[in-house]
């Protein structure tokens, strides 16, 4: 697939980037090149292979959740710049 300049402004205007001509005729290049290695990737036989998320077989590694004691609550808040006596107090961000 030929990888034209119109592509190249419209992707960048969709992703809210400028571009100046030398920076599109760069992109065009590095477009071409990613598109021309996924036609490489597509004459690959992988029939019989299973789709996989990860190279390596992975599992989850967890541990039982055990109920231990905290910092107590007064020793955090000490810290923080302003606080009520139960919780940190921050600027409001919503309406």
């Amino acid at each position: 697939m030929e990888i034209k300049k119109e592509l190249v402004s419209y992707v960048a205007d969709l992703s809210r980037i400028r571009l100046d001509e030398t920076e599109v005729a760069e992109m065009q290049a590095q477009m071409s090149e990613i598109v021309g290695y996924m036609d490489i990737l597509n004459q690959l036989d992988t029939d019989g292979i299973e789709p996989m998320s990860h190279i390596f077989s992975i599992a989850n590694v967890l541990r039982d959740d055990v109920v231990q004691p905290s910092y107590p609550r007064a020793d955090i808040l000490r810290n923080a710049p302003e606080h009520t006596d139960e919780a940190f107090v921050v600027p409001k961000t919503v309406e």
